[in-house]
């Protein structure tokens, strides 16, 4: 359990923002595996809500199930950031979330993202006005810093802190990096030691629920954000809510859960935005799920080109079939053929054992 502001998370765990990709269907469609603490939506820019655009209230879109829930605003400048936080409020929001370590150039460019970073006591500003403004904890999710020369998160989030920010999500990485190079937990670890009040989230290269236990041991964080992880695997909360409270990890979906569960999110998908272009949007989701199916050539070429359900069903029968010749009598794949391991960049953790694993658990979720 983890405590944010005036939100008392069931699990320590929250799903990360992604653009494109953490919308309604995938968050119900996730929920239901179990093992989620929080979800926040896609990131909103604050104007555009305010202005009432379509996209903007497409991309807040929820329903009783998707609870609780965050929204994440983007922008720069302070009364409007401001006042989306005071309308996200009014629509029942739970938590609003500040972007400032997107490192996409087209959010950078507007003032958003991880320009954040740069002048952090205008930062801290906006922020400030954001918690006054409303009774909802007010988040952020920031970077480490601009890039190596810049490092300069532990200076924000002790800001943030006095400024009256329930929580801070740390990326491990500098806006310069992107998504390449090593996670430096030594980095998140920095942010804790200069944010001891509130809860520190750490984000970044958590594919295992292995590597979510090494980054809290390693780090002192209090919670894990995972984002591409939940792609990969979508049962990553519920496995690493298991292995914090027990030291075990549950048996591993097979081939066919994990094609019920894309199915279920595809017709999720159908539901909210229209077969048409549901089935497009869902052709640069399905190549991340299948990274788990073992040899997926055919699935990906043959999904790249969906247009209606019915052509999904087809990809998928096609694939069964085409898949069998990697299989051994039993309907494994062969050793050859099994997917490789998914790996973190910052640690090569034993998967034998749990460093975390106390008598009750209080360690890991903060008691």
């Amino acid at each position: 359990m983890i405590r944010i502001g005036t939100l008392d998370l069931e699990f320590n765990l929250l799903l990360a923002p992604m653009a494109g990709y953490t919308n309604l269907p995938f968050r119900l469609t996730i929920r239901e595996l179990g093992g989620l603490g929080l979800a926040t939506t896609d990131l909103v820019n604050a104007r555009s809500l305010l202005e009432s655009r379509a996209k903007a209230f497409q991309l807040i879109e929820t329903s009783p199930a998707d609870r609780p829930l965050a929204i994440q605003l983007f922008g720069s400048v302070l009364e409007e950031m401001r006042d989306a936080a005071s309308m996200a409020e009014s629509m029942g929001i739970e938590s609003i979330d500040i972007n400032m370590g997107c490192p996409v150039p087209k959010v950078c460019r507007a003032g958003g993202g991880s320009v954040w970073m740069i002048d952090v006591e205008k930062s801290a500003r906006i922020a400030a006005a954001m918690v006054k403004a409303v009774h909802v904890p007010v988040t952020a999710k920031m970077r480490l810093g601009w890039d190596a020369q810049h490092v300069n998160a532990p200076d924000l989030a002790r800001l943030l802190a006095d400024a009256g920010i329930a929580a801070i999500t740390v990326h491990g990485r500098t806006r310069d990096q992107g998504f390449s190079g090593a996670v430096s937990l030594a980095g998140i670890r920095a942010v804790v030691e200069a944010a001891p009040r509130i809860p520190i989230i750490g984000n970044g290269d958590v594919t295992t629920a292995q590597a979510a236990a090494e980054m809290i041991r390693l780090t002192g964080c209090q919670g894990i954000s995972i984002g591409r992880g939940a792609f990969y695997n979508p049962w990553i909360f519920r496995e690493t809510a298991s292995y914090l409270q027990t030291g075990e990890l549950p048996s591993e979906p097979g081939f066919e859960d994990r094609i019920a569960f894309m199915s279920r999110h595809l017709d999720r998908m159908i539901e909210v935005f229209g077969e048409a272009h549901a089935c497009r949007m869902f052709r640069k989701v399905a190549p991340l799920y299948a990274r788990r199916f073992g040899p997926s050539r055919e699935f990906n070429r043959r999904m790249a080109g969906i247009q209606t359900r019915a052509d999904f069903d087809h990809a998928i029968e096609v694939y069964r079939q085409w898949r069998l010749q990697f299989l051994d009598g039993d309907g494994a794949l062969k050793p050859a053929y099994q997917p490789r391991p998914l790996a973190s960049s910052f640690a090569d953790i034993d998967t034998r054992s749990n460093p975390l694993l106390i008598s009750d658990g209080s360690e890991v979720f903060g008691q």
